[in-house]
């Protein structure tokens, strides 16, 4: 905003106490400096006309900064202000006030008197002592010296500034002149406003004025500088063009010309698509022209890298002989016989038709079943190359899609990265833990994963760095996960899932003697013939220090027996070793499980429930107890709602069948019922124990033990059905790994059994229900 001195005299005297007080933002307003301004609210518009119509003054107050939005107006604003003479006003279209105001004197705010529709307030009129001396002399002529030398080195302040400052004789006038002028902050300005003594004030606007100086000296020297370097490359490239002229004349090539030539050769010699063969010479073209020094030039250059790197038609062959691929399959992994059939099928269908498309697999069971594993089998049996993807955390699209080449260090997604990697078109491409993928800002990556999954769109694939077209049908694609809850709807229908389910204990027994023994052995430095293990010693491992769906955990305990037999035959304690059961603890310390299905089922109020985990099946006990109360039911166990919904259900279905059940309906009236889960820390959720809850609670009032080695699931209505419910198949392997002899499962389950092995369902006794009397009827002892 422009500022200058005005000749207009205003008599101090007569300016009232009481003013109108309109607040500044961004500005500062000195004594006979004027001001533009330009008015919006409309409380401060109605401030402006009233001053108009009675005698134009009005009190400025800067408004501090940072400004509070939980003060009062008034407490906002600075107390040192300028009263000011409103000079002209004009009014726009959109109801907006412009003014001209002049500053007349400083002002001390007393009190606000009036806060609506405006502020006003009483003040004290600052009258300017002026005095002269040497001292003020001297800083006079000191900063008018300085004032000239930023008039000088501000392009924008008109040169008669300066003589303008040197025709003001009033001390305390120059200093305010010179501060409302000077590119100082609005706290720097009000600081100088505050200060009534002339001299201080003068020695404040030095210091500013100083500080300004150096700025814009130091900006001027640094404008040199750069001028300067702008004059040496321009040198430099006419010098460059001169010796590009010169190898003209011989006959050499430059760099440029030979690496252009490449990429000619490259573009060539690839044969790529015709989309992509555009591209590359639109690009090529482009960076014929550039000199080797710009930053485009290695944005271009990468772009080509890229271009003429990814395999655009090289694939490998794949190995049709089914009987083969079958045996390797079967070396690698033991069971898994849905995964290794759908692979033998996808070979036979390839064998007849070689233009069918790639499958979307997907392996979903808990960690350790070997899904990661299959893949590279898969691979090896039919030759292809294996990349791996892990999609665990993954929340930035681009990891898909690429970045876009206007980004620095911009780069193709994963996905192709991984087939430049592999050097063929049709490689096994594994996305691990699909199931985690994340989204946030950056975009959601399992967006870009449907055009990547679906085989109806992948022959065109878009990466955003390429921005061309790749075809990745050819790619066979598997992914893992352990549960199939968190994968979009959107994205699972693009995929085949087969469940990996856990291993029984006998296929453990044969996995760990057959994969997991010899593979520890042998990356502990030790021979066949200084470690064995006999079965028994195996099923020890297994069923003390395991309870898990998967592998992982057994083999981490092979390992530690291998290290403790390692550490004894280097230390010379032995040369071999047979282990048995009695050795085991000797390296693992005591079982860390124990069966609990046999000793908490002893007493009434305690059932034994099916659950299901990330991590596979597992066992869960429930226990009710009664104490005298009013009708109250107490939840403990860190449950879910839906499970606090299936214990009220469970209770209200005892009690509205007391009758039938044979209970004495008065025993509620006089009973808190309380119902807890153990493991209090491990939250818990989900429908399917509610018959486990009702039968608990009946077993409690009956005051009748639950039959030993019985567990159950299934979900329960008010009307007394039993409903199915999910994850059959792990909880039964839980079942059958925690000696479970007996099961209750929904009769609408009865389905799931058909991919149980049959030693398992040889083992267990299955009743199938559809009633919840008939789930008491089996539960409770007679």
């Amino acid at each position: 905003m422009s500022q200058t001195q005005s000749a207009i005299n205003l008599d101090t005297e007569n300016i009232p106490e009481e003013i109108p007080i309109l607040p500044l933002f961004d500005a500062a307003l000195f004594p006979k400096m004027v001001l533009p301004l330009v008015v919006m609210q409309g409380d401060s518009i109605k401030l402006i006309d009233e001053a108009m119509a009675k005698d134009r003054i009005v009190g400025l107050l800067v408004a501090k900064k940072p400004v509070q939005k939980d003060v009062k107006p008034y407490e906002e604003l600075e107390s040192v202000g300028t009263a000011a003479l409103i000079l002209k006003l004009a009014k726009t279209e959109d109801n907006k006030a412009q003014l001209l105001v002049q500053g007349i004197n400083r002002f001390k705010v007393n009190e606000f008197t009036e806060h609506k529709p405006y502020l006003k307030a009483r003040v004290t009129h600052i009258k300017e002592k002026e005095v002269k001396d040497k001292e003020v002399e001297a800083l006079m002529s000191n900063i008018l010296e300085l004032f000239a030398k930023i008039v000088s080195l501000s392009p924008g302040l008109p040169p008669e500034l300066a003589n303008m400052a040197k025709s003001i004789k009033e001390p305390g006038v120059l200093a305010d002149m010179i501060a409302s002028t000077i590119n100082s902050t609005l706290d720097e300005k009000q600081k100088i406003l505050e200060i009534k003594d002339v001299k201080k004030r003068l020695k404040e606007t030095t210091r500013i004025v100083n500080y300004q100086v150096e700025i814009l000296e130091l900006g001027n020297k640094i404008q040199s500088q750069v001028k300067g370097d702008m004059d040496k490359r321009q040198r430099e490239y006419y010098l460059r063009e001169q010796l590009k002229a010169i190898k003209e004349e011989l006959g050499e090539k430059d760099e440029t010309s030979v690496e252009v030539d490449d990429y000619k050769a490259r573009i060539e010699e690839k044969n790529l698509p015709e989309e992509a063969k555009k591209e590359a010479e639109r690009e090529l073209s482009r960076l014929s022209r550039m000199h080797p020094s710009s930053s485009e030039y290695t944005v271009a250059s990468t772009y080509l890298d890229w271009l003429t790197s990814i395999p655009w038609h090289e694939s490998t062959e794949d190995n049709l002989d089914i009987n083969k691929a079958r045996k390797i399959l079967d070396e690698d992994h033991f069971g898994l016989e849905k995964a290794k059939k759908r692979i033998i099928e996808y070979l036979a269908v390839r064998k007849l038709n070689p233009e069918s498309k790639s499958p979307i697999l997907c392996f979903a069971g808990p960690p350790g079943t070997g899904k990661t594993s299959l893949g590279q089998s898969i691979a090896r049996a039919i030759g292809r190359k294996f990349i791996r993807l892990s999609l665990g955390g993954v929340r930035d699209e681009a990891e898909i899609r690429g970045h876009r080449r206007t980004y620095v260090g911009a780069l193709p997604g994963r996905i192709i990265q991984g087939i430049r990697r592999a050097e063929s078109n049709n490689p096994i491409f594994m996305l691990d833990e699909i199931d985690k993928v994340g989204s946030d800002f950056r975009g959601d990556p399992s967006s870009a994963l449907l055009e990547v999954l679906d085989p109806e769109q992948n022959f065109s694939f878009s990466d955003h760095y390429l921005d061309v077209a790749f075809d990745l049908s050819k790619v066979m694609f598997i992914t893992t996960a352990n549960i199939l809850d968190t994968i979009p709807p959107a994205l699972r229908d693009r995929m085949e899932v087969l469940q990996l389910l856990g291993y029984t204990e006998d296929e453990k027994i044969k996995i760990a003697n057959k994969y997991l023994i010899p593979r520890q052995r042998k990356a502990h430095g030790l021979k066949s013939d200084q470690i064995s293990f006999t079965r028994g010693a195996v099923k020890e491992i297994i069923t003390g220090y395991t309870r898990e769906a998967g592998l992982r955990n057994l083999e981490r305990e092979i390992a530690s027996v291998c290290r403790g037999v390692a550490a004894k035959i280097v230390g010379g304690e032995l040369e071999s070793v047979n282990l048995k059961v009695v050795d085991i603890t000797q390296y693992l310390g005591p079982a860390k499980i124990h069966l609990e299905s046999k000793a908490r089922i002893i007493t009434p109020g305690v059932a034994m429930g099916l659950a299901w985990t990330q991590a596979g099946g597992e066992i869960l006990f429930i226990e009710a107890t009664a104490m005298k109360g009013k009708k109250g039911l107490i939840l403990t166990g860190q449950l879910g709602d839906v499970m606090k919904e299936s214990a009220t259900a469970a209770l209200s279905f005892i009690r509205s069948n007391a009758k039938r059940l044979k209970i004495d309906e008065d025993f509620f009236e006089a009973h808190d019922i309380h119902i807890h889960i153990p493991a209090g820390a491990i939250p818990k959720d989900g429908p399917s124990a509610g018959v486990t809850m009702l039968t608990a609670i009946a077993s409690l009032i009956s005051n009748k033990i639950i039959v030993k080695d019985l567990a159950m699931t299934g979900e329960i209505t008010l009307r007394g059905m039993v409903l199915p419910v999910g994850g059959i198949k792990e909880k039964v392997l839980a079942a059958h790994r925690s000696k479970i002899k007996t099961l209750i499962l929904p009769k609408w389950n009865e389905k799931d059994l058909e991919d149980i092995p049959e030693k398992v369902k040889k083992e267990i006794d299955f009743h199938f229900v559809d009633k919840m009397m008939d789930v008491l009827e089996l539960a409770l002892t007679k």
